[in-house]
């Protein structure tokens, strides 16, 4: 026997019935599937735009120093300052070196690591900058470097930084010392591993996260914070 209009009408407060719409376990691996196969398949074009957004357009000219970054001691950056320098590019050549927090002195293994680099490559004669290692690193970096050069009437400078680093390190420095006015210069050194050839090893894969997630936090994070409180 049908049900009564008036019976529908008040168990609908009760209960409705309703449709569902469910997707297959053929679409739920298919899916997947479909995208981690066009991702390996256009591998070779989006791997190269990853490592080639991490690396500075190279620029260099005519300075007053050239500015090692000293973060991880690399022989290939002393060898290229090396290479400016003789050049004739510029005649200085200054290494940023962490202090030791108790007594704000020279870190001894910093400064004996650098010396042992710079004989190595034959650089000549090196500029030591004191700098904090304190969150943001980069930035509080960069801020004991501009001091250095205001006190030294530096106004342009060659960076000389590892290639995947390269993009935040000018935008850093370029944050800092242009209201300064510093003219900054990069100059991205590539070791073993570049833009086409990172994938190639683990290794190569984690550098290229690491910087570009370090990229990313400067960008959306740290810079925005400097503009905004004008220093």
């Amino acid at each position: 026997m049908p049900d009564s209009p008036g019976a529908s009408n008040w168990t609908r407060h009760f209960a409705y019935r309703a449709e569902h719409t469910r997707t297959t376990w053929i679409f739920r691996l298919g899916l997947p599937a479909a995208v981690i196969l066009g991702l390996w398949l256009t591998s070779g074009f989006w791997t190269v735009a990853v490592g080639r957004s991490l690396v500075c357009d190279a620029g260099v000219g005519p300075s007053d120093a050239i500015l090692i970054e000293n973060f991880d001691p690399d022989y290939l950056l002393f060898q290229r300052a090396r290479e400016l320098r003789r050049a004739g590019l510029a005649s200085r050549v200054i290494v940023p070196i962490r202090t030791d927090r108790d007594t704000e002195a020279f870190n001894d293994v910093a400064v004996g690591i650098a010396e042992v680099m710079a004989r190595i490559s034959r650089i000549g004669p090196l500029e030591f900058v004191p700098v904090r290692e304190s969150e943001p690193i980069s930035l509080n970096v960069a801020r004991d470097v501009q001091r250095f050069l205001q006190r030294e009437r530096i106004d342009s400078v060659i960076v000389v930084t590892p290639l995947f680093r390269s993009r935040r390190s000018l935008l850093v420095n370029d944050a800092v010392l242009g209201p300064a006015g510093v003219a900054v210069r990069c100059e991205p050194v590539q070791k073993s591993r570049g833009v086409d050839t990172w994938t190639d090893s683990w290794h190569g894969i984690q550098e290229v996260v690491e910087q570009w997630m370090k990229l990313q936090y400067y960008r959306l994070y740290v810079l925005p914070f400097l503009d905004a409180a004008g220093t």
